[in-house]
């Protein structure tokens, strides 16, 4: 197997099930996307990047839609939520948002979301009030 962890790659979606969807990786090898780290619309047959998350010992492959390691997704998740303040100057969302709002607006999980406005916040870039965010002038 020519993959490691990390590397990015070309996904076909296959069906969905119990777990996740199944997935044709570089259209040579099957490997599975678990349905809890799934934030957007997927079919059958769509071809969407992806990135190896985990080699199994009985050499199945998970795969993720998202950049591992922390720098790598706090990064993107950050730039996704600056340019949806860009938009506007402000979001209705806070730390204590619903995961499902979060999801809604930006198709991030809450952990994520959190991670991403904590350090846009530490950066200065934002300020967090009760009912929303506000992009710093």
């Amino acid at each position: 197997m020519e993959f490691k962890e990390g590397d990015k790659v070309e996904l076909i979606i296959g069906v969905q099930t119990a777990l996740g969807y199944t997935v044709l990786i570089e259209e040579s090898y099957e490997g599975l996307l678990y349905s809890n780290e799934v934030f957007t619309e997927l079919e059958e047959g769509m071809r969407v990047e992806g990135y190896i998350k985990k080699i199994r010992e009985d050499e199945k492959i998970d795969v993720s839609l998202r950049p591992q390691g922390f720098k790598n997704v706090i990064d993107e998740d950050a730039e996704k939520i600056l340019n949806k303040l860009k938009d506007k100057g402000y979001l209705l969302l806070t730390d204590k948002s619903s995961p499902e709002s979060i999801k809604f607006h930006l198709q991030l999980s809450k952990k994520a979301f959190k991670r991403a406005i904590g350090n846009l916040y530490k950066e200065k870039k934002i300020i967090l009030k009760s009912d929303r965010i506000e992009l710093v002038k």
